[in-house]
């Protein structure tokens, strides 16, 4: 036993525990903290370093006299007995008080708690350490918080709920209220979970939740009565206030949740009511452009647009009843209104004497203007949301294709660009008639017959080339260039031919100019010729007039050189399309006439005074009267009459004499003398032909690829892919029978209504 001096001393159970820990430590802590004591130190070095050494010894000493066991069951009975003894009493006391009360005593004792948790832990640290963790036992800080969920937070949990409610409601209500006692409840709350947040859904979040949508269905009742602009503040500001309230002193996570009840109160049980005021609803906002009251109308049911998905997310993609798309349905419906309003006044005008003509620029740039100004409502008032880009979309198509009149609205809108483009149209500078473009096309977008502007732009732009009437070349390309853009190359391919003759074509003169030098002895005329390829340009009719001997001339000139430079084109020409500058002496004076080349023929025959019938003049000129007619009319009964006319009436008739004008007189030296055009401005045998080719060249496409179809899968592809105009079904099935019967496709032996393609 000489040894036995130098064996550490053990510590009984009883000893460390009473003398030591619970008299040094846990007492101590008690007093300190029920005398209001929460300093960090609490402790010394020393003092702690002591009692944590008789901790560890006595959680060290071998077997029987480890006591790890015995001191973490002892740790948990000190916890209780503080509780249960100290705690609650006084808890119980404040109940009956008044919520404020109750919730400041539990915030003390709280703190108190915490404070008590973490320098119990620190003393029996090597518990944590070893036997805890060996045991797989909860550590001494969840042992701690599940003493006081245990003892004091399943009891007083009702009455806090009920006492933090009613101090959000008086928040609510205006009230001033100390938010640091909210947050600090809410973060037991939050504790309670051990490390979720279920404590504080299950005893908290639901209660709340149930509180604010009773709270504002009651102010939904108040306010309903408001009109729709003032709700909607009131709204607004509530979801606000939420908002703040949550960053205040609530959970994060109960943001969502929160300002879902105040949408589904205040917004989503009362959107129709709201949206549907006489005097303050949606339409009566449109109409009175409220935009700062759209975009807020905007940007509280978009709030509805994001819980609708989530909670649909599983069901099909259908239009929401709440959120956005009832007010994009008002809005479509306003600007279908709107838009018909403008085509009505339009056949008021017509219906009240006002001729009926392809062009209207009163009607076209009204449309113009309830485009623009819609698209800023929707680009401005509503973000650009999708909804409300497809109710405008729809809108438009609905009030462009409604005709008024004998003509459509895509002659008028191609009249109206050839206005912009056409020199001594309208009076615009480079940047107004692109923004004129621009627009134009943006209606052009919603039309259904493109092909048929695209026809009548043909004409009207090929006019305007011939002419030499066009204001800027770059404003031609600019124009085509936004139509590639919306329909694509083969859309604009035939204009971007035309203008590309127009190119090569001025070499070409230039190169004929230098041949007609070469000539100049033996041709009086300064003659020019322009090229066209015949799939480019629109079909003219071409007369067999009878020429001047100089025209005869300077065409066979041309005709020589041509075949010499270009051995396998063939020319044919199309007097229809020329001009010419004649030289006319009327008295003593002399005035230069800007004409087409008819009517320079015209002039050539009446020159010198001789008096000719309308039937000598069919004759001596080879024309028949439907061209002679308007051709007489525009020299004898337009502005300029250079030849006069017996009888003296504006109507061209048989057996009247035509004879150059004595009396003629003008103050400008420089005359155009216009003349009807002999072409309609569309051919609409030729845009039902080329829409007949496009219906089946989409049929063999289709049929190529999918080898069986039945009809009306058949149909419903075919429509989808003719974008340039709206085929009736009855016309493609015309067409799937024409195909049938020259052997593209059979129908099925099995079944009739399925076509089998046939290589």
């Amino acid at each position: 036993m000489s040894n036995a001096g130098n064996a550490p001393r053990i510590i009984p159970l009883e000893e460390g525990w009473n003398d030591e820990i619970k008299a040094k430590a846990i007492d101590k802590l008690e007093a300190m903290l029920d005398g209001g004591m929460r300093q960090t130190n609490m402790f010394g070095p020393r003092e702690y370093v002591n009692i944590y050494t008789v901790c560890y010894d006595m959680c060290t000493q071998r077997s029987p006299y480890n006591w790890s066991r015995d001191l973490y069951q002892r740790h948990g009975e000190t916890m209780e007995r503080y509780l249960t003894s100290k705690v609650l009493p006084a808890l119980r006391e404040k109940t009956g008080q008044g919520g404020p009360l109750l919730l400041q005593e539990l915030q003390h004792r709280w703190k108190n708690h915490q404070i008590m948790n973490k320098w119990l832990k620190r003393f029996f640290t090597y518990l944590d350490r070893y036997y805890v963790k060996h045991h797989s036992l909860p550590t001494l800080e969840q042992a701690g918080l599940r003493c006081f969920k245990t003892f004091i937070y399943e009891e007083c949990k009702s009455d806090s709920t009920s006492a933090i409610l009613a101090l959000i409601q008086d928040e609510r209500d205006g009230k001033i209220i100390d938010k640091s006692l909210v947050k600090s409840i809410v973060e037991l709350y939050e504790h309670m979970g051990m490390s979720s947040l279920e404590a504080y859904n299950a005893d908290f979040e639901v209660a709340l939740l149930e509180s604010t949508r009773e709270y504002y269905a009651k102010k939904r009742d108040e306010w309903i009565n408001d009109s729709t602009p003032d709700y909607l503040i009131k709204a607004e500001d509530a979801l606000t206030d939420e908002r703040t309230r949550v960053s205040d002193y609530l959970n994060a996570n109960s943001e969502g949740n929160l300002l879902k009840v105040v949408e589904e109160e205040l917004l989503e049980k009362v959107e129709t009511e709201l949206l549907e005021k006489e005097s303050s609803g949606c339409r009566a906002l449109l109409q009175n452009d409220k935009s700062e009251d759209l975009q807020r109308m905007f940007r509280l049911f978009s709030r509805l647009e994001s819980s609708n998905n989530s909670s649909n997310a599983n069901a099909s993609a259908t239009p929401n009843s709440a959120g956005l798309q009832p007010i994009a349905t008002i809005v479509q419906d306003f600007i279908t209104n709107q838009g018909m309003d403008v085509v009505q006044r339009r056949q008021a005008r017509l219906d009240g004497g006002e001729k009926d003509k392809n062009d209207d620029p009163k009607f076209v740039k009204s449309m113009i203007e309830l485009h623009e100004k819609y698209l800023g409502v929707v680009k401005r008032d509503f973000a650009g949301h999708s909804y409300f880009q497809k109710a405008l979309k729809d809108a438009f198509c609905e009030i462009i294709n409604r005709n008024v009149g004998n003509f459509t609205n895509a002659e008028l809108m191609s009249t109206f660009c050839d206005r912009i483009l056409k020199s001594g149209g309208e009076k615009l500078n480079e940047s107004e008639v692109e923004e004129h473009l621009d627009r134009i096309v943006q209606l052009f977008s919603y039309l259904t017959d493109k092909d048929l502007f695209a026809e009548i732009y043909r004409n009207q732009l090929a006019k305007r080339l011939l002419n030499q009437r066009s204001t800027s070349d770059d404003a031609e390309k600019l124009m085509i260039a936004k139509l590639k853009v919306q329909c694509g190359t083969q859309f604009t391919s035939k204009m971007e031919g035309m203008l590309a003759d127009l190119a090569v074509g001025s070499q070409q003169r230039q190169k004929f100019k230098q041949k007609m030098q070469e000539k100049a002895g033996s041709v009086k005329l300064d003659f020019g010729v322009q090229v066209l390829t015949t799939g480019f340009w629109p079909t003219y009719k071409s007369p067999e007039v009878s020429l001047t001997k100089e025209m005869s001339s300077c065409m066979e000139v041309f005709r020589e050189w041509h075949d010499q430079e270009h051995q396998k084109r063939k020319l044919s020409w199309v007097l229809t399309q020329g001009s010419a500058s004649v030289l006319a002496t009327f008295g003593k004076k002399s005035y230069d006439l800007q004409v087409a080349t008819l009517q320079a023929i015209a002039l050539d025959a009446l020159s010198g005074g001789p008096t000719f019938t309308l039937e000598d003049l069919a004759q001596r000129l080879n024309l028949e009267d439907a061209i002679l007619k308007p051709l007489m009319h525009s020299l004898s009964c337009g502005k300029y009459k250079v030849i006069q006319k017996s009888p003296a009436n504006s109507k061209i008739n048989p057996g009247d004499k035509f004879t150059a004008n004595p009396k003629f007189s003008s103050n400008m030296r420089k005359l155009r003398i216009p003349m009807a055009s002999l072409d309609s401005s569309f051919n609409t045998k030729k845009v039902e032909e080329d829409r007949t080719i496009a219906i089946e060249a989409a049929i063999v496409r289709i049929m190529k690829a999918r080898k069986t179809l039945q009809h009306q899968q058949l149909l419903s592809e075919v429509l989808a892919q003719l974008s340039f105009f709206n085929p009736n079904p009855r016309v493609v099935k015309k067409r799937i029978e024409g195909l049938i019967d020259r052997e593209y496709l059979e129908r099925s032996p099995d079944n009739s209504g399925v076509y089998n393609y046939l290589a």
